[in-house]
C-alpha cells in the first residue's frame, strides 16, 4: 500500500466514521490507525536510509520530513493527493514482499556491522583505558613511595630546631639521589631502545630472507616438500597406529591393574582382619598362661594340704573305749558348770543393775539434800 491509498483509505474510514460508528469503536479505529502510521513510519524511514545509502547526498530528493510548509499549503496539498488518490488508486506501485524482505535482511546486517565495530572499538578504548588506569596506579604508588621517603628522611629531619643544617644537607644528597636515578633509569631506558631497534633489525631481516626463499622456492623444491610431506603422514600414521596400539595395552593394563588393586585391597583387608585377630589370640594366651600359672600354684597349694591331711590320716589313731566315756562326762560336766557360771553371771549383772539404779537414787537425793542445806545457809 502506497502513501496515498493509506491516506484516502484513512480520510474515507475517518469521515464515514464520524457519522456512523460511536465513541468507543472511533477510539479504537483511532488506535488501530495510529498503530499503521507507526508502522508505516518506520518502515519508511528504512527505506529513506536505504535509498540514502544508495545515492548520493546531492542528487538525493528532500525527505517529507524535511519539507517545511504552511498549513493552509499542506491542507490543500493533502486535498489534490486525496482527489488524485480517489481517482487514480490503481496507478500506485509499491515494493512486493520479497524486496522488503531483502531491505530488512540488508539493515539487519549493517546493524549487526555497525554494533560489531562499535563493540571493538569498545573494547579497545576499555583496554587503552585500562593501561592508562594501570600506568596511573603505578606512578601513583611510586610517587607515594618516593613521598613517604622524603617525609621520613627530609621533614622529620627539618622539624627539629637543631637539625637545619643536616636537613639542607639532607634534601641536597636527596635531590643528587633522585638525579642520580632518573638518570640511571633513562640510561636503562636508551639501552633497552637500543636492543629492541636491534631485535626490529633482526627481524626484518628473519621477514626479508624468508620472503627471498620463499621467493626463491621452485617447482622441484614444492614436489621435494611433498614427497617429504607424504614420508611425513605415512611416518605420522605409523606412530598413530603404534599410538592406538599402545593405547589398547595401556588400557588392558590398567584394567588388570585394578584387578590387582582390588585383590590388594581385599588381601590387606584380610591382612588387617588377621592382625586384629592375632593380637586377640596374643591377649587370650596371655590370660590363658596367667590362669595357668594360677592354677599351678592353686595345685601346688591343695597337694601340700593333701599330703597334710594324709600325713594326719596315717597318723590318726581312736581313743579307747573309757577314755573316750571319761572324756564325755567330764565335757557334759564342764558344760553344765558352764551353763551354771552363766546363769550366776546373768543373776550378778541383774543385782549390779539394781545396786546402780540405789546408788544413782542416793546420789541423786545427797545432791538434793546438799542443794537443799546449802539454801538454808
Amino acid at each position: 500500500m502506497t502513501d496515498d491509498e493509506s491516506e484516502s483509505v484513512l480520510s474515507d474510514s475517518h469521515e464515514g466514521s464520524e457519522l456512523e460508528l460511536p465513541v468507543i469503536q472511533l477510539c479504537g479505529l483511532v488506535e488501530e490507525l495510529s498503530y499503521v502510521n507507526s508502522a508505516l513510519k518506520t518502515e519508511t524511514e528504512m527505506f529513506e536510509k536505504y535509498y540514502a545509502k544508495l545515492e548520493p547526498r546531492d542528487q538525493r530528493p528532500p525527505r517529507l520530513s524535511e519539507i517545511k510548509i504552511s498549513a493552509a499549503d499542506y491542507a490543500q496539498f493533502r486535498g489534490r493527493r486525496r482527489s488524485k488518490s480517489r481517482t487514480g488508486m490503481d496507478r500506485g506501485v509499491g515494493l512486493t514482499a520479497d524486496q522488503k524482505l531483502e531491505l530488512v535482511q540488508k539493515e539487519v546486517a549493517d546493524m549487526k556491522d555497525d554494533l560489531r565495530h562499535t563493540r571493538a572499538n569498545a573494547e579497545r578504548d576499555l583496554q587503552h583505558h585500562e593501561a592508562i588506569i594501570e600506568e596511573a596506579e603505578i606512578r601513583w604508588s611510586e610517587v607515594s613511595r618516593e613521598v613517604h621517603e622524603f617525609e621520613k628522611d627530609i621533614l622529620k629531619a627539618i622539624s627539629k630546631k637543631k637539625g637545619s643544617i643536616l636537613a639542607t644537607q639532607k634534601v641536597m644528597k636527596y635531590i643528587e639521589d633522585m638525579n642520580r636515578r632518573r638518570d640511571n633509569m633513562k640510561e636503562k631506558l636508551r639501552l633497552k631502545n637500543v636492543s629492541l631497534k636491534v631485535q626490529r633489525k633482526k627481524m626484518l631481516l628473519q621477514l626479508r630472507q624468508k620472503e627471498e626463499v620463499s621467493e626463491a622456492l621452485h617447482d622441484v623444491d614444492f614436489q621435494q616438500l611433498k614427497i617429504e610431506n607424504a614420508q611425513f603422514l605415512e611416518t605420522i600414521e605409523a606412530r598413530n597406529q603404534e599410538l592406538t596400539q599402545l593405547k589398547l595395552s595401556s588400557g588392558n593394563t590398567l584394567q588388570v591393574l585394578n584387578a590387582y588393586k582390588s585383590k590388594l585391597h581385599k588381601a590387606m583387608e584380610i591382612y588387617l582382619n588377621l592382625d586384629k585377630e592375632i593380637l586377640l589370640r596374643k591377649e587370650l594366651l596371655e590370660k590363658i598362661e596367667k590362669e595357668t600359672l594360677q592354677v599351678e600354684e592353686d595345685r601346688a597349694k591343695a597337694e601340700a594340704v593333701n599330703k597334710r591331711l594324709r600325713k594326719q590320716l596315717a597318723e590318726f589313731r581312736a581313743p579307747q573305749v573309757m577314755t573316750y566315756v571319761r572324756e564325755k562326762i567330764l565335757n557334759a560336766d564342764l558344760e553344765k558348770s558352764i551353763r551354771m557360771w552363766e546363769r550366776k553371771v546373768e543373776i550378778a549383772e541383774m543385782s549390779l543393775k539394781g545396786h546402780r539404779k540405789a546408788w544413782n537414787r542416793m546420789k541423786i537425793t545427797n545432791e538434793q539434800l546438799q542443794a537443799d542445806y546449802l539454801a538454808g545457809k
